[in-house]
């Protein structure tokens, strides 16, 4: 189930929130640290917590920092932003002994914070006093928590550096050094945007390829400059400058394509009082690639199209059309349930259609003129073609279908969705972003084949298509919630796991008193996701767009 369908289900009632709009990365600093090791300083490291239905969860923590009191850490920690709630965020510092892993138990508790995502949002920097559990100050520790706005985000960068006959800084081995990148700032202020990893005994070191946002990486401007500092690495603490460079994400592109991707990594100091000094070691680029991102919006605006498809349950279950108490009964003072969901999903679908053709489907009726059961016949009995003109097409060949068929079972919705996917499989070897699939599955009860969806949702989550099943009227949906991924990947009763998360399910009953529109944003929350997802996936560009030269498009929403 989608986050946006979690926050209405918890929403006042006839409020829907809107979904996530942005994604935040904050980065975390600390100064002037309690010092609790009595012969060295303290390895600090930094947990994030944020607060849930009344309880503090632990989110993530960042790497710890040996021997020093004023960390900058490099871990990033990422956070979907919401306007309209006070997300409650606590931040802890440890004095860490054991392994770097997600537990605190055996570190001291060094200090922490409480904020809300919205102030730091808003201040973009803020810098907080550490306090005790009891609230009372710690000296002058202080940390300062980053934010940056990735949602304006274009792009990832992977690179990969590698040093030739840097200086040697140790008497009795060869130094062990690290590379640090840093961003500089409109303001001349530097940020840190990645740290590699220590290589030990070694003069000539290759550093493992990192992958950072070209938001983090240069604030999207490729002009910004760029710091890479090297150094020797000291368990103390107490590291040894190597030397420096300063670049460009434009000049590194240039550099790279030419082949001469390398800079000389220069001492300040030992250039002023060396007069013969040339250079302290050579960094090399030894990889670039950029991946673009493409919205979901890149793609509809390059001519992706929505093809929509309702599959409607007309099994016994929902009770005799003729019936007042029917799920299916057609009152001409307020639409059924069906009919509310159908035109509410609808109407959004069909402003991504140029044709404005919808296929309709039904299933688990006998249907004319033998009536044997079908799970996938067309409601306007044309098995040629079961499109109908928009969704008052829709509305209309559902209502003469009624009482032309009788309601049966069992409630078996693999073959609409085997259906569904034989046309979202032509489509995906077109080789082009062009059309994308949704499947509207309205029923009223838990579904009766559920191995075999499970085995066609696999199969479908790697096709152009998503997946929206609404249950209609008061039966107990608990099973049908493992089919919407969120408690883990799906698999197939073979053991194979979907390879995107598909599906979403939603209880129509928990959503009723909610307007058409808020209804649709709700139930539709996850598909711009899920179609920037595919395509990301099959490294397909929106129409129009060549595909990158290093990399596919990435993903946002």
């Amino acid at each position: 189930m989608s986050a946006g369908w979690e926050r209405g289900a918890a929403a006042a009632p006839g409020v829907v929130p809107a979904p996530c709009a942005s994604k935040v990365e904050l980065r975390l600093s600390c100064r002037h640290l309690l010092d609790r090791d009595p012969l060295t300083k303290s390895d600090p490291s930094v947990v994030l917590l944020l607060r849930s239905q009344g309880q503090w969860v632990q989110v993530d923590r960042t790497e710890v920092v040996r021997s020093c009191l004023h960390p900058v850490f490099s871990k990033v920690f990422t956070l979907d932003y919401y306007f309209e709630e006070a997300q409650k965020l606590r931040f802890e510092v440890y004095d860490s002994h054991g392994p770097g892993s997600l537990s605190c138990q055996e570190d001291d508790f060094l200090g922490g914070m409480e904020c809300t995502l919205g102030q730091i949002v808003a201040q973009k920097k803020m810098t907080c006093a550490l306090s005790l559990r009891s609230g009372r100050n710690v000296g002058k520790s202080t940390i300062t928590v980053t934010a940056e706005d990735i949602s304006t985000n274009n792009g990832y960068v992977e690179l990969s550096f590698r040093a030739q006959k840097l200086d040697d800084k140790d008497i009795f081995s060869k130094s062990d050094p690290f590379l640090e990148l840093y961003r500089i700032n409109d303001d001349q202020s530097q940020q840190l945007v990645h740290r590699t990893e220590v290589v030990r005994n070694n003069l000539s070191p290759v550093w493992e390829p990192f992958k950072v946002s070209l938001n983090s990486l240069c604030s999207c401007q490729e002009t910004r400059p760029l710091k890479c500092l090297v150094w020797d690495h000291d368990s103390r603490g107490k590291h040894d400058f190597i030397g420096e460079f300063t670049t460009t994400f434009a000049e590194m592109q240039k550099a790279f394509g030419e082949d001469q991707a390398q800079w000389e990594c220069v001492n300040i100091k030992y250039k002023q009082k060396k007069r013969h000094y040339k250079n302290s070691g050579v960094v090399v680029l030894a990889d670039l690639k950029f991946s673009r991102v493409y919205s979901f919006l890149d793609y509809i605006m390059g001519g992706c199209q929505i093809h929509f498809t309702v599959a409607i349950d007309f099994t016994a279950s929902n009770g005799d059309p003729r019936n007042s108490c029917s799920l299916h009964y057609i009152n001409p003072f307020q639409p059924n349930e069906y009919l509310q969901a159908l035109v509410a999903v609808g109407e959004v679908c069909q402003d991504y259609d140029s044709d404005k053709r919808f296929s309709a489907l039904g299933f688990g009726a006998r249907i004319p003129p033998k009536f044997e059961v079908s799970h996938d016949f067309a409601i306007n009995f044309n098995p040629e073609d079961d499109e109908c003109e928009g969704i008052q097409g829709v509305v209309e060949a559902y209502r003469n279908c009624l009482p032309r068929v009788q309601l049966y079972g069992p409630t078996n919705v693999a073959p609409v969705i085997s259906k569904v996917a034989r046309l979202a499989a032509a489509e995906a070897h077109s080789g082009e972003a062009s059309q994308y699939s949704i499947l509207l599955i309205l029923t009223d009860g838990v579904v009766t084949d559920m191995a075999d969806t499970r085995e066609a949702i696999v199969r479908a989550s790697h096709l152009p298509m998503s997946i929206i099943i609404v249950g209609v009227g008061n039966a107990d949906f608990t099973d049908m919630r493992v089919l919407d991924g969120d408690d883990g990947v799906l698999r197939s009763p073979r053991g194979e796991p979907a390879l995107r998360d598909i599906v979403q399910f939603v209880p129509f009953r928990e959503l009723k008193n909610v307007s058409p529109a808020a209804l649709a944003k709700c139930v539709l929350a996850e598909v711009p996701k899920q179609v920037v997802g595919y395509y990301s996936h099959k490294e397909l560009p929106p129409r129009g767009l060549s595909t990158p030269r290093d990399g596919g498009p990435g993903s946002t929403p």
